[in-house]
């Protein structure tokens, strides 16, 4: 009876081992995927990324002609650009949420993948 109960255990073993998950299959879809709905591009550029942001989170007040106390417009590139170079546009949404002088006014602090995306295309010289 020990020599089967042996016998079991070896053979168990082996095909446990043998059962292993090697690099060489295909893991299928990431389970896990980008939580960002947004991906950053792989170069950011005005027209791919930030333009839509700025459509989506400041362009109610700064617009062609600025409302709520806004005094810039933002809706073109080179608007966009000057106020990330003068007027401290990276800073104002950087700013923690709750600061009477975050950006977008009264609004939710924009996350901190999008704050980078900004960041991204400033230091790579604000690609149109």
């Amino acid at each position: 009876m020990r020599t089967i109960l042996k016998f079991f255990s070896i053979a168990m073993v082996l095909l446990l081992s043998s059962c292993s998950s090697g690099g060489d299959s295909d893991p299928g879809p990431d389970p896990n995927p980008d939580p960002d709905p947004n991906p950053t591009p792989t170069t950011v550029t005005y027209t791919n990324t930030i333009s839509l942001v700025i459509s989506s989170n400041c362009i109610s007040c700064h617009g062609s002609t600025p409302t709520n106390n806004a005094t810039i417009s933002l809706n073109t590139y080179a608007k966009v650009k000057t106020a990330v170079e003068s007027n401290g546009l990276i800073d104002r949404i950087s700013l923690p949420q709750g600061n009477t002088n975050m950006m977008p006014k009264d609004g939710t602090r924009l996350p901190q993948a999008t704050i980078d995306k900004f960041i991204t295309w400033k230091n790579n010289g604000y690609v149109e």
